[in-house]
Order: structure tokens, then sequence, then C-alpha cells
């Protein structure tokens, strides 16, 4: 798939998701096989501010395509914030008119934009005309079922210059309930001649191909089914490109990964902080681990549990060591 300039090996994408889609998060997917890994939000305020956190998010390091979403209203901050990124070696920028917290849209950001196409047209101008890289658009069907606007607004920032969309399958109003509608998405892709990339309950590879055929998009984004399984978007890609289903990664492939993204953490945010913020992803690689339920259980209470790390990593190899030698293999076709 081609961005802009960018190209991309496969169609399947790890989405944006704050708090999660950390670095080390992202260098593991993509060592999985994601064809792209979007990073966590980067509010142009909070960087113009000099928030840590937020310039922590610009990093990219050992990423050969670095994505950096902004949430802005401001035309002057998106475009520092979108030269800073670049210069932070982003490779696309991506602006996030989707978002439904009440924290981004209550200042009047993420998917609120939806409710002002005007200022999210210039937004996007004003991104596009500060750096060299493509810069693309995620956003929602619309604020709410009255208002689904998300095919008129496409076609707005593509004439701005956006270089791709992504849509996920529900409004603002329903936040994350009921069933995304693959369906609808197919309006934007009909109204654009940019890619298209479908968001919103895709767990599995068939639900990726559904996805695909429901809604006529060029690619599928990966969200919350890949916590705790990060190689579940290079497993998509692979069946999006062959047709056939690669064999679920080994206990041994997902201890390192588990091992590997506590330590990517601590690196980058010291050791208190760092394997707080781990504690979501521990609990999430061990609902992946098998073997004895009621040990299981004790050890990932454990894991949360831990205010050490060198403890954290053994009860991780105790935890994945509880699996039998052979799993099932993964059936050759879906």
């Amino acid at each position: 798939m081609r961005i802009g300039s960018l190209h991309l090996e496969g169609r399947a994408l790890l989405a944006p998701m704050a708090g999660v889609t950390d670095l080390a998060m992202r260098r593991i997917a993509l060592r999985f096989g994601a064809s792209a890994a979007v990073g966590e939000m980067v509010g142009a305020s909070a960087l113009a501010r000099g928030d840590v956190e937020a310039r922590q998010r610009l990093d990219g390091s050992g990423l050969d395509t670095h994505i950096v979403q902004i949430a802005a209203r401001d035309l002057t901050g998106i475009a520092e914030t979108a030269r800073r990124a670049e210069a932070a070696g982003a490779t696309l920028i991506d602006i996030n008119m989707g978002c439904p917290c009440r924290r981004v849209t209550g200042g009047l950001a993420g998917a609120a934009l939806m409710r002002e196409p005007a200022l999210a047209a210039e937004l996007v101008r004003a991104a596009v005309g500060a750096v060299s890289v493509p810069v693309s658009v995620k956003m929602r069907l619309g604020w709410d079922d009255v208002s689904r606007n998300a095919a008129e607004l496409a076609r707005l920032v593509e004439s701005e210059g956006a270089a791709m969309v992504t849509v996920h399958g529900r409004t603002r109003a329903q936040f994350y309930e009921g069933r995304a509608d693959w369906r609808a998405i197919a309006e934007v892709k009909a109204a654009v001649r940019i890619p298209v990339v479908a968001n919103g309950d895709c767990a599995s590879p068939q639900d990726a191909a559904s996805m695909l055929a429901a809604s006529g998009a060029d690619a599928v984004m990966i969200g919350r089914a890949a916590l705790g399984r990060p190689w579940l978007v290079g497993d998509i890609a692979h069946f999006l490109a062959t047709g056939r289903r690669r064999a679920a990664p080994s206990a041994t492939a997902r201890l390192e990964a588990a091992l590997d993204h506590l330590d990517g953490l601590l690196a980058a945010m010291g050791a208190n902080a760092g394997l707080r913020h781990a504690r979501k992803h521990l609990s999430a690689y061990a609902e992946q681990a098998e073997g004895d339920a009621e040990e299981r259980a004790r050890l990932r209470g454990a894991l949360v549990a831990s205010s050490s790390a060198d403890e954290v990593r053994g009860l991780l190899r105790r935890l994945f060591s509880l699996e039998p030698e052979q799993r099932e293999p993964a059936p050759a076709y879906c």
C-alpha cells in the first residue's frame, strides 16, 4: 500500500492507543510482521508546554516506519508539532479526528473536529504545508447517527493533501459500544481516491477478511485485540497476503516478547514508572498463556502486584513454562 511517498508492505496496521502502543509494543508488533504501527497520540498543547510524556511519544528509535499521531485544533500548534515529529524521524503524520474520550473532545479536538469540517480541513492544510512526509487522518463515521459525515470529511481532507484516511466504524456517540459498522466504511472508500483503512472490532484474520470484503477498504487497523498479543497484527498481515494462517508463536517466542516489552518500558520510563505502566501489558500477556488455570491466575495476580522487575521476569518465565511442549498447530487455511 502506498501512502504518498511511503510504501507499506502488507495491509495490517497496529492502531494508536493511549497508554498502550508505546515504543516497545510497536517494535514487537513490527518484528512479528505488522505492516505499520501508530504511536500514542501526541497532544500539541501538551508538547508545547514541555510535557515529558508528550516528548517521549515522539520517539521512534529503532523503527523504520515511524507514525506519529497528533491531536490539535490550533493551526500553529499542529504545524509546529508536525515539524517536531518529522525532526524526530516520523515517516507519516496522522491527525486524530476520531478519539471519543471526553478529555480530548472537551478540548474540541479528536472526534469533535468532525463537527467542524472547515477547521478540520484547515488543520490538514497546515500540517501538510509544514512537513515533507505524508499526512493522514483517522476519524469515525461521524459524531452521532444523525451526523454521519465521514465520506464528506474524507473528500475534504483529501482535497487538502491528506494521503490516507482511517475510519473507525462507530460514531463518537457510540464510544466502543455495539459492533463496528464495516459496511458504512464503504461510503468513504467510494468517496476518495486515497487509501482507506478500516478500523474497529478486528480480532482475527477472518475478521480482517470480512472487514475488507464489507468495506472495500485497502487495509485494516487492529486495536484492542492486540493488547497482550502484538503478534496478531503480523498474523493478520500474513493471512491477507497469502490466504493462509501462520503457526501460532511458541511459548518461548511469547515469553521473549513479554520480556522485551518489559525491558523496553523500564529503559524508557525508569524502574518504578516503567513497571507500573507494564502491568496492563503483563496481565494481558498472562491471559495468552496456557496450562493450569488456577496456577495461571495466581501468577497473573503476582505479576501485577510485584514491585520488582527481577521478580516479574521470574514470574513470566514460570507462567510460560506451564504450557505443554506441543501446542495444537494453526489450521493451514482459514
